[in-house]
C-alpha cells in the first residue's frame, strides 16, 4: 500500500510535466495598408472593415435575404461541416478519456461435477459465485494524454472554423449566383425590347420597299437587325434556367424557378468600402483561423510523440467478493482485493520512436507553411478584390457613357435614314452599336456587384450571423 501511495505522490509531482514545445504563433510579414488603399482609391486604412456589416446589411434585397436564410438552412456542404463538428466533438471525448482511469465491473457463476471414475479429483466439483470491480489507470506523468487531447481540441475548432468558411462561400455564391441572374434577366430584357423595336422597324423598310422608296438591300439589313436581336432570347432562356438550377442546389432544393427582387441596375452598393487593417485579417477570416488551429494540433501532436520515449506507469487493481454459495456471497471471508502496478521503458524499436518525432516535426512544419501561405493569399485576394472594385466602377462609369452615345446615335441615324440623308447600312451599324453596348453594360454592372461579394468575402465577412 506505501507503494502505492508513493507513486501516486510521484504522479501529483510530474502532473505539470508535459513533452513537446509549447504552442507560439509563428511570425508573418504583415503589411501596413492593403495595395489598393495605397492607391488611395478603394478605402481608408483605420481600423472598421467592410467585413463588420452583417450580410443582411450589405444585401439588401429582400429576395437574395430570403435566398441565404433559406441556404444557410438547407445547403448540404453547410451541414456536412457541421456533422464534422459533431465528429470532431466525439473524437474529443475518445481522446480525453485516456486520462482517467478506466473501471469495469464482472459478475461470474460456475457449477462443476466430475463424474465417478474419472482422473480429475472430486474437489473439482462444486459451484462459485464472482462479483469483481477491476480498474486500470495509466498515468500521464509524461503529457501524452494531454497532448493529445490538446490536438483533438484544436481540430474540434479548426472544424467549426471549416464551418464558418463553408458558410462564408455560401453566402457569397448565392449573391454571386443571383446577381447573375438578374444580370440574365436584364439582358433578355434588353433582348426583347431590342426585337420589338427592330420588328417595327422591319415592317416600315418593308413597306417603303412596296412602294419602291427603297430598296430590298435596306429590307435585308433590317432582317438582319431583327435576327441579331432574336437569335439572343433562346439563348439567354436557356442560360437563365439554368441559373435558377445553379441556385436552387445551393439552397438545397431540387431544380426550380427562383423569385426575383430588385433589377440588377437598382441593388445599392456604396461607392468606396473600408478595407480596415492587414493585421484583423488573422482574426477575421475563417480559412486563416482553421490554418491556425491546424497548426496547433500538429504542434501538440509532437509531445505525444515525444511522450513514447519516456516509461509507460500503470496502475491496476480488482476487489470483490467471490464464495461457492451466492447465499454466502456478501457474508464470511468472502472479499478480495489486489493492487499493483507496472512502469514499462521502451528500450529497443527500430528507430519507430524517432522517426514518430520527426515526422510530427515536419508536419508541424509543413502546417506552419500552410498558415503563412494562407494567410499571404489572404492578402493578395484582398488587394486583388480592391483593385478589381474599383476598376470595374471606372469601367462602368465609362460603359455608361458609350452606351449613351450609342443610343443618341442610333436614334440620329434612324432620323437621318427615315429623311433620306443616308443608307440603311448607317442604321445598321449604330443600331448593332447600340444592342451590344446595351449588354456590355448589363455586364459591367454585374462584374461591380460580384467584385463587392467578393471584396466582402476576401475581408473574412460573410460568416457572422
Amino acid at each position: 500500500m506505501k507503494k502505492i501511495v508513493a507513486i501516486a505522490l510521484v504522479f501529483a509531482a510530474f502532473t505539470g510535466c508535459t513533452a513537446g514545445p509549447r504552442y507560439k504563433r509563428p511570425a508573418v510579414d504583415v503589411p501596413p495598408a492593403h495595395r489598393g488603399i495605397e492607391q488611395g482609391n478603394a478605402g481608408k486604412t483605420d481600423a472598421g472593415s467592410l467585413a463588420d456589416q452583417k450580410w443582411w446589411e450589405l444585401f439588401q434585397d429582400q429576395q437574395l435575404q430570403q435566398l441565404v436564410r433559406t441556404a444557410l438552412a438547407q445547403n448540404y456542404d453547410v451541414r456536412i461541416a457541421a456533422a464534422r463538428i459533431l465528429e470532431a466533438q466525439a473524437q474529443l471525448g475518445i481522446t480525453r478519456s485516456n486520462q482517467f482511469p478506466q473501471l469495469n465491473a464482472g459478475a461470474a457463476a460456475e457449477t462443476k461435477r466430475v463424474p465417478a471414475g474419472t482422473s480429475l479429483p472430486v474437489a473439482t466439483n462444486g459451484s462459485a459465485t464472482r462479483l469483481s470491480l477491476s480498474g486500470v489507470w495509466e498515468l500521464d506523468f509524461w503529457g501524452r494524454f494531454r497532448k493529445a487531447t490538446e490536438a483533438a481540441r484544436a481540430n474540434l475548432l479548426a472544424s467549426e472554423w471549416a464551418k464558418q468558411q463553408v458558410i462564408s462561400t455560401l453566402v457569397s455564391d448565392v449573391a454571386t449566383a443571383y446577381f447573375q441572374l438578374r444580370a440574365l434577366d436584364l439582358e433578355l430584357e434588353i433582348s426583347q425590347q431590342t426585337l420589338t423595336s427592330r420588328r417595327d422597324s422591319l415592317k416600315l423598310t418593308q413597306l417603303l420597299a412596296d412602294h419602291g422608296a427603297t430598296s430590298m438591300l435596306d429590307v435585308r439589313q433590317a432582317e438582319q437587325l431583327v435576327y441579331t436581336a432574336a437569335e439572343q432570347v433562346p439563348d439567354l432562356e436557356r442560360r437563365i434556367q439554368q441559373q435558377e438550377n445553379l441556385i436552387s442546389t445551393l439552397l438545397g432544393k431540387n431544380p426550380g424557378a427562383v423569385a426575383r427582387g430588385l433589377k440588377l441596375i437598382e441593388q445599392p452598393h456604396m461607392p468606396q468600402v473600408p478595407a480596415g487593417l492587414p493585421s484583423s485579417l488573422l482574426e477575421r477570416r475563417p480559412d486563416i483561423r482553421q490554418a491556425e488551429e491546424q497548426l496547433i494540433a500538429f504542434n501538440a501532436q509532437i509531445g505525444v510523440a515525444k511522450a513514447a520515449y519516456f516509461p509507460q506507469i500503470t496502475l491496476t487493481g480488482d476487489a470483490g467478493y467471490q464464495s461457492p454459495a451466492l447465499t454466502s456471497l456478501f457474508s464470511g471471508p468472502a472479499g478480495f482485493f489486489s493492487l499493483g502496478g507496472s512502469l514499462t521503458q521502451p528500450l529497443f524499436a527500430g528507430g519507430r520512436i524517432r522517426s514518430g518525432v520527426k515526422l510530427a516535426e515536419a508536419q508541424k512544419e509543413e502546417a506552419v507553411l500552410s498558415y503563412r501561405k494562407t494567410i499571404q493569399q489572404a492578402f493578395q485576394d484582398v488587394a486583388d478584390s480592391l483593385i478589381a472594385y474599383q476598376k470595374d466602377q471606372e469601367f462602368r462609369q465609362q460603359q455608361q457613357l458609350l452606351t449613351t452615345a450609342a443610343e443618341d446615335a442610333a436614334h440620329l441615324s434612324d432620323i437621318r435614314y427615315k429623311g433620306g440623308a443616308t443608307s440603311y447600312l448607317e442604321v445598321l451599324t449604330n443600331q448593332t452599336n447600340y444592342f451590344t453596348a446595351q449588354l456590355n453594360l448589363a455586364q459591367a454592372q454585374l462584374n461591380e456587384l460580384n467584385a463587392l461579394v467578393q471584396l466582402y468575402r476576401s475581408l473574412g465577412g460573410g460568416w457572422l450571423q
